[in-house]
């Protein structure tokens, strides 16, 4: 019951944004703009979000922002968390686009939409994108597994977003989310729950090349998934965070 009500609150937010968003396309401001609904939501649903570490954000450059992927949920938490980035925009799968009115309102927020048949365009894409958002310092937020994970742990990482992150010479930020233990995704209920977001400090790529990138790759896994397990521990023992 708890998840329709989300989904029906979502909606009427995002049919009530189009007017708002249709006076300045494609414009990845807009995402700041449902930053106060989301926490409305939030407050609805029951879901508190604790952010962690915003210390750690570039403040004269732009980076590649790459995050653990565990639920329809983290966009909540995305757009609640964003406007202490001031610019971002996130890559999304193309199916999104067509999830109406959500589709309609992200495409007007700036939000890239990649295809996950054609590789090689959407490669290109990502390439023609990135020009534009480090001329406009311009974060860009990825999922590096590709898709949702719920199983209780951070799995290995695709290559796309750290191609970008070296072919820019952007820093990476890692940004955890704590387990979602208040939900069951397969029966999509959930209950009123805590969530940790911690951004960690941000790897540099300077001096890097494409020959490092499986160094680069293993290295942000490996403290997103420390800091995973880490977080995770303290909740289930109860620690005040």
């Amino acid at each position: 019951m708890k998840y329709l009500v989300f989904v029906f609150i979502c909606s009427v937010i995002a049919i009530l944004l189009l007017p708002v968003f249709l006076l300045r396309p494609r414009n990845v401001r807009n995402t700041i703009l449902l930053g106060r609904p989301c926490q409305i939501v939030s407050s609805i649903i029951g879901i508190e979000w604790i952010i962690k570490g915003a210390e750690n954000i570039p403040k004269d450059e732009s980076c590649v922002i790459m995050s653990n992927h565990q639920s329809c949920l983290d966009a909540i938490g995305l757009f609640h968390v964003n406007p202490i980035f001031r610019r971002t925009t996130v890559v999304v799968k193309k199916e999104l686009l067509y999830a109406i009115p959500f589709g309609t309102c992200l495409w007007l927020c700036g939000i890239i939409f990649l295809s996950r048949t054609h590789s090689e365009k959407s490669k290109h894409t990502l390439n023609d994108t990135l020009k534009t958002l480090k001329r406009e310092k311009t974060n860009i937020w990825i999922y590096p597994e590709g898709t949702r994970r719920s199983d209780g742990r951070i799995h290995e990482f695709k290559k796309g977003g750290f191609h970008m992150a070296l072919s820019a010479h952007l820093p990476i930020l890692p940004v955890v989310y704590s387990a979602y233990d208040f939900v069951n995704h397969e029966e999509k209920k959930f209950g009123r729950g805590k969530v940790v977001i911690t951004i960690l400090p941000p790897i540099s790529t300077k001096g890097k090349s494409m020959e490092d990138i499986e160094s680069l790759m293993a290295e942000t896994r490996n403290k997103m998934s420390e800091t995973f397990q880490e977080i995770n521990n303290l909740k289930m023992n109860k620690v005040e965070i």
